[in-house]
């Protein structure tokens, strides 16, 4: 079983304890969230834990009324590609 957790300034997907994939995000100023890092483990790639981990930080943003800058390259691709996460990318 696979979850995504917060810890600090990162959401962290683990499995049996052991982290397997992260996203870091940076609040910048009251309304905006940068993603600068986005990282799954060697082993769990092509799985799609890095989109899970994007949904769950867009899913935070509009918990927090907040707009996403995403300076990751993946997260950027992921955001832009998909039209559910049009509403919180800056």
């Amino acid at each position: 079983m696979r979850n995504i957790v917060k810890e600090g300034d990162q959401f962290v997907m683990k499995e049996e304890g052991n982290r397997i994939a992260e996203i870091s995000i940076v609040p910048s100023g009251s309304d905006q969230l940068i993603v600068d890092h986005t990282f799954v483990s060697e082993a769990h790639r092509e799985e799609g834990n890095g989109e899970k981990l994007v949904e769950r930080v867009v899913q935070f943003a509009r918990e927090k009324n907040k707009k996403i800058v995403p300076l990751c390259s993946f997260t950027k691709s992921v955001m832009e590609q998909n039209e559910a996460y049009q509403d919180v990318l800056n």
